[in-house]
């Protein structure tokens, strides 16, 4: 079978145009760099108040909201730059998420989100402040090798599974 990941510049062009049809014909503030599921909810009765940052990523299934017709409220939401947002979440109407924060797969985000946090839960709560993330919300260190232990090279280290170095 193969590989879907042959099929990515596929993804990427129906995400920018998608994002420019939201821009130009829904009147949403989306930048062109954010890259969004296309499963992804973004609420078309007050467009208007949707607006995301540069470099943020919005996984499967997250709805963004910017309306309560029921109480009558329609109001801006706004999500930084470099953001994360997870799989299955929902950000209510009003809601601020700050630059280089992460909202946790599945979390209800009722409240504004300070900058460099990590929230999770029903409701969304801080779980962790004075985070350092790159594009898309992705942590600085991911990209970096593991460490080795003190007192040992790379070259001798393995792990336990791999048995002693020769």
């Amino acid at each position: 079978m193969p590989s879907l990941n042959k099929l990515l510049w596929l993804q990427r062009s129906l995400n920018r145009s998608r994002i420019a049809f939201y821009n130009r014909f829904w009147g949403m503030t989306i930048d062109p760099t954010v890259v969004m599921s296309l499963s992804a909810k973004m609420d078309r009765t007050y467009p208007k108040g949707v607006h995301v940052g540069a470099h943020t990523y919005i996984a499967f299934r997250t709805s963004i909201l910017c309306h309560d017709r029921t109480r009558g409220i329609y109001r801006d939401t706004i999500i930084g730059k470099n953001c994360f947002i997870g799989a299955h979440s929902l950000i209510m109407p009003g809601v601020r998420v700050g630059d280089n924060s992460i909202v946790a797969a599945g979390a209800v985000v009722l409240r504004d989100v300070p900058p460099r946090s990590i929230v999770a839960g029903n409701p969304a709560k801080i779980v962790r402040s004075d985070i350092e993330v790159g594009h898309y919300g992705r942590f600085l260190s991911a990209d970096q090798p593991p460490a080795t232990p003190p007192g040992s090279s790379p070259d001798t280290f393995t792990s336990p599974s791999e048995g002693a170095s020769l």
